[in-house]
């Protein structure tokens, strides 16, 4: 029995042999059958691949994923960081350029009147113990600035000097409802009394019975006695409505300020005024007119019946 086994098991050794020797010659000699065969074990086990991969792609993809979020919430982090530093770059640079507009347009004022004037940066707005409208600058004593001298922007009057520092200054803004300035009418001799609100309107009372004032009348200051608290010609606002009050003594109007006191960044106080009254050399000139545009309408003619003949 034992023999037996083992001249089978030698019989199928030799038979295993023979027959991988035979599909090597025939592979080697080009005939197909290994290919096919290959061939034929991917159809059949083609579908099993596609399914293995449905399962078990996603869930690789799962832990790539749990692999990477450590470096991409550090690179989300770095962008953010980045986007504010850009922000704040904007946003430093807007504030520049608004100062230099504002310099420049002051220094422009003072040029045209022939100011002394010292520029000082807003540094705070707000109230102070005595007065609900005011401003502090950079500029004190240490820049020779004095009580009572009048400070410009490039628009306008802003207000007057009334605390001084060594190295800061309080200034009340025109619109404080306790400012009062002496005004002329531009082009004319019209003279009155302006009164701040609170607001960027003020109240001018003319004292003059018979002045006659209207809608978009230019008010400059009248300068004080040896220039202060006020220097001559600074525009102040203008008119936007008068009151038609039958029988008043004197006229009322309200006007709006030149300056826009809420967002001043760059302001200069004027430490010595020009040995003439400016006069009107500082009165705004007048916005050009909006051109209306014209609209061509082209008609196309409408084509005439043709008569008909009768045969």
């Amino acid at each position: 029995m034992r023999y037996g086994g083992d001249n089978r098991s030698r019989l199928l050794l030799v038979i295993l042999i023979v027959t991988s020797l035979f599909l090597i010659t025939l592979d080697l000699r080009g005939v197909q059958v290994m290919q096919g065969a290959r061939n034929g074990a991917q159809t059949v086990l083609s579908p099993f691949q596609r399914g293995a991969s449905f399962v078990f792609t996603p869930v690789g993809n799962f832990f790539s994923d749990v692999a990477h979020l450590g470096r991409t919430r550090s690179k989300l982090k770095a962008l953010e960081d980045e986007n504010a530093v850009l922000r704040e770059r904007i946003l430093t640079r807007r504030s520049v350029d608004t100062e230099i507009g504002q310099l420049k347009s002051v220094l422009n004022l003072a040029g045209k009147a022939s100011y002394k004037i010292v520029n000082a940066r807003v540094i705070a707005q707000g109230s102070s113990a005595t007065f609900t409208q005011t401003i502090i600058i950079d500029a004190g004593a240490n820049m020779k600035i004095t009580r009572d001298m009048t400070v410009i922007s490039g628009e306008g009057l802003v207000g007057v000097v009334k605390e001084v520092y060594p190295t800061t200054s309080l200034v009340m803004l025109s619109s404080d409802p306790s400012f009062r300035v002496g005004v002329r009418i531009a082009h004319s001799e019209q003279i009155g009394i302006l009164s701040g609100q609170g607001t960027n309107h003020a109240v001018l009372q003319l004292l003059d019975s018979q002045s006659n004032v209207k809608v978009g009348d230019v008010l400059l200051a009248r300068g004080s006695e040896g220039d202060k608290p006020f220097v001559p010609g600074v525009p102040v606002g203008q008119v936007t409505y008068v009151a038609d009050a039958a029988g008043a003594v004197s006229a009322t109007a309200e006007v709006k300020f030149f300056a826009h006191l809420s967002s001043l960044r760059i302001v200069a106080v004027v430490v010595k005024a020009p040995d003439a009254d400016p006069r009107d050399a500082l009165v705004p000139p007048k916005p050009m007119p909006t051109p209306t545009p014209t609209v061509t309408v082209y008609v196309t003619p409408s084509a005439s019946p043709s008569p008909t003949t009768k045969k």
